[in-house]
């Protein structure tokens, strides 16, 4: 048993009356002995349902976010005109609406903006389809990549992704109390603003509950990330709703500059796409990079002129949603997927 933890758990685990937050350090501290493996099962199980119940504060997740920049990977800096997007977004993955995140990050490559995203497999407690099967179905499989290899995909097409059950597998050990618990600690909100990339970065993550959104401003902010966007998006992502005004706060100091966009304002219906199964929605993904009409089209257009205006590769969201049906329905898109596949196969071969 480890003492120092020990005392750390006392804190986060002492009730309203005498509990207290962690500081920063402390928060890094317990945060690499639980990945680690220095905190004993019983120790780590504690401290993640305690924490949840406490809840973090955005000190605490600076914290932990310092002790994944101590222990965990980056991918280095690029030769691009524009910093790199970081795609912030739950790694159990959707079980409800149909994930336009795949389409977003090929349709910015291709403007000439670099994303990153990250993530692993099915995983507690939704066990939703996460990023890398879609991707997988649509013929571009980042599980087999090592990091140099993943470096050298990101800087040949401007998109990459951290896999991290191998490029960081000491979060594996979380994920398995993750499932016992049946709840989401507070690693799992943290990992949704964490940057792995080493050069200068615009971070955007999703939220559901609107306390989420200051503790993640507080944290940016004490971690010194000016870049930054909150969307409260699609089960906790960073895709725009249609059947409600998004809510988005950019990051402006020293305050958030609030943003409503209403999707009715732009000629779109207030309608999501439900998810069904995997393979229909690679059919219809299939569908939008051929530039067919359609629901999902509908929804990667309102996404990806959002997300071309705020990159500042178009003026204004008028201009971005023209940019985006000309991208895609050019082919322009569908060829940086062709692109990416075979600069992924051609570095695993």
């Amino acid at each position: 048993m480890s003492n120092l933890f020990r005392e750390l758990l006392k804190k986060v685990g002492s009730g309203n009356h005498t509990g207290e937050n962690l500081t920063r350090a402390e928060a890094a501290i317990a945060t690499k002995m639980m990945l680690l493996g220095e905190a004993t099962p019983a120790q780590i199980g504690a401290f993640l349902i305690a924490h949840r119940i406490k809840r973090p504060t955005g000190e605490e997740l600076a914290g932990m976010l310092d002790a994944y920049d101590e222990l965990g990977v980056k991918l280095q800096p690029i030769a691009a005109a524009l910093g790199a997007i970081i795609l912030g977004i739950p790694y159990d993955g959707r079980t409800r609406t149909a994930p336009i995140s795949h389409v977003t990050a090929l349709l910015l490559a291709t403007a000439g903006q670099p994303v990153i995203m990250h993530g692993g497999d099915r995983l507690p407690t939704k066990y939703g389809l996460p990023l890398i099967e879609v991707w997988q179905g649509l013929g571009v499989d980042w599980t087999a990549l090592s990091l140099p290899q993943t470096q050298q995909v990101f800087e040949q097409t401007k998109i990459g992704f951290i896999y991290t059950p191998k490029h960081f597998p000491l979060t594996q050990s979380i994920w398995e109390y993750r499932d016992q618990l049946g709840k989401r600690p507070p690693f799992a909100t943290m990992e949704l603003i964490w940057c792995p990339y080493a050069g200068d970065a615009h971070l955007i993550a999703g939220f559901v509950h609107p306390p989420t959104e200051a503790m993640f401003q507080a944290a940016l902010e004490l971690r010194g990330m000016k870049k930054y966007t909150l969307i409260k998006g699609l089960e906790g992502s960073g895709d725009l709703p249609r059947d409600r005004t998004a809510i988005i706060s950019l990051s402006a100091t020293p305050d958030l500059e609030r943003l409503l966009l209403s999707p009715h304002d732009y000629g779109f219906t207030t309608k999501n796409v439900p998810l069904g199964t995997t393979a229909e929605l690679l059919t219809q993904i299939q569908a939008v990079l051929a530039g067919k009409p359609g629901e999902l089209m509908q929804t990667a257009l309102w996404n990806g002129g959002f997300y071309l205006w705020r990159c500042g590769i178009c003026s204004d969201m008028r201009s971005g949603i023209a940019k985006a049906e000309e991208l895609l329905t050019s082919g322009a898109i569908a060829a940086k997927l062709q692109e990416l596949s075979r600069v992924l196969n051609d570095i695993t071969l």
